[in-house]
């Protein structure tokens, strides 16, 4: 069969192409496996003690033997009865042994305008943060969320950061599971200040580049559509190559920004479901993270049921959205962030298995599933292990591989690097 194209044309091609296949290398790498958090907690910064998240979990267990245990909240918000006596346990165990998981000491909204008194904060939370992750009591992430790069507060956002950072570093280094959290982020070159920033602190303390990351909290029109009709989301990941780790919905500032009324004021509001999406939509292969906002309607007094109702709804639905993270702002959220995140995996996880592993075989089954859906097969159930909603022996036993061998399936540019 006689051909066309040869060796000059391929050459062409390749030149024509080299931009597009070192964007794809750099700014679309993919994930990185590594574990994401199920939520953020967020509490002021001089409220901080190394024992807090396990007082919190104290308070969610307490919370719910009030309710009538752990199998009557799960009923209570329309968990499976099937499901009950596999999830129940499971959060019993997490709300004592990691109650949360992501944690966020606040100096911008939840503390608001001190002054000098911030200083003192700023260097009592390094030295309270550094104290816990020495002796084992921090979550596996934390770090803070400095006030904005907004002109009224960038000077004190600035010092907050840099005292922060120099304490940890005096009290031993940086945690491996430090995050920070950039607030209200207008314009890509906020952004572009946080790196300057980064870069700047990493040679000041001799840390190798890139060591600071952060996340960037979606909270204003502006960056998810920009004064020229662009997103500035989209932006991000080659403004900051390889710094953010994530992107938070900030439900409450965002929604008062566009007008919505209060009591309208949501999640699942049409302009948050817009705003999350075009989220997705900008760092979709960019291995920057994505996570819902929180609701503010607490499990507390006579209508204690149906908040927890409604936040079990929303996590759900978050996590149908592909929202794998969100926040929680009361202890007594703990139990139902778990069980309706328990829930979920637990619920998935029979058909995922069974997919596995016929794929895995290459036998033939009732779904023929191609090489991405095997990779989302397998991340759901990864991230369903993570966060302890799954056992990695069940996975073992059920699928036939070990968590190395479902990382490497969820993620395998992971093993070509």
């Amino acid at each position: 069969m006689s051909t066309a194209l040869g060796d000059a044309d391929l050459l062409r091609i390749e030149n024509r192409l080299a931009a597009t296949d070192k964007l794809l290398e750099s700014a679309y790498p993919g994930d990185s496996g590594a574990r994401q958090p199920v939520h953020t907690v967020y509490v002021p910064a001089d409220r901080f003690a190394p024992a807090l998240a396990a007082e919190w979990g104290a308070q969610a267990l307490a919370a719910v033997e009030s309710a009538g245990g752990m199998a009557r909240l799960a009923e209570l918000i329309g968990i499976s009865p099937s499901l009950i006596d596999s999830i129940a346990d499971r959060v019993a165990a997490k709300l004592r042994a990691e109650p949360i998981e992501d944690l966020r000491l606040d100096f911008e909204d939840g503390y608001g305008d001190r002054g000098p008194i911030e200083d003192a904060d700023a260097v009592q939370a390094a030295a309270l943060v550094s104290a816990a992750v020495t002796a084992g009591t921090a979550p596996p992430f934390i770090g803070i969320r400095f006030k904005c790069f907004e002109k009224p507060t960038r000077a004190r956002a600035l010092r907050t950061l840099d005292l922060f950072v120099g304490g940890l570093i005096d009290a031993g280094g940086l945690p491996e599971g430090l995050v920070l959290t950039l607030p209200k982020v207008t314009t890509v070159a906020q952004v572009e200040a946080m790196v300057d920033v980064a870069e700047t602190l990493e040679k000041a303390h001799g840390l190798a580049p890139g060591r600071i990351r952060f996340e960037v909290q979606v909270e204003t029109p502006q960056l998810v559509l920009g004064p020229d009709g662009r997103s500035p989301l989209a932006q991000l990941p080659l403004a900051a190559p390889g710094r953010i780790s994530g992107l938070h919905y900030g439900t409450y500032d965002y929604s008062a920004s566009l007008g919505i009324a209060a009591q309208c004021q949501s999640m699942e509001h049409p302009v948050a479901d817009l705003a999350k999406e075009i989220m997705q939509l900008a760092v979709a292969g960019t291995g920057i993270r994505v996570s819902d906002g929180s609701t503010n309607i607490l499990p507390l007094g006579e209508r204690a049921e149906e908040a927890w109702q409604l936040h079990a709804r929303l996590v759900r639905r978050s996590l149908e959205r592909g929202f794998y993270q969100g926040w929680d702002l009361h202890p007594h959220q703990l139990p139902t962030r778990y069980l309706a995140t328990y829930a979920f995996y637990r619920e998935g996880y029979p058909d995922a298995a069974s997919r596995l592993r016929v794929y895995l075989e290459q036998a033939t089954g009732a779904v023929l599933d191609e090489p991405a859906t095997a990779r989302a097969l397998a991340w759901f159930v990864l991230r369903g292990a993570q966060c302890g909603a799954i056992d990695g022996d069940e996975i073992l036993t059920d699928i036939g591989i070990d968590i190395d061998g479902l990382t490497a399936l969820a993620h395998p540019r992971l093993v070509h690097v």
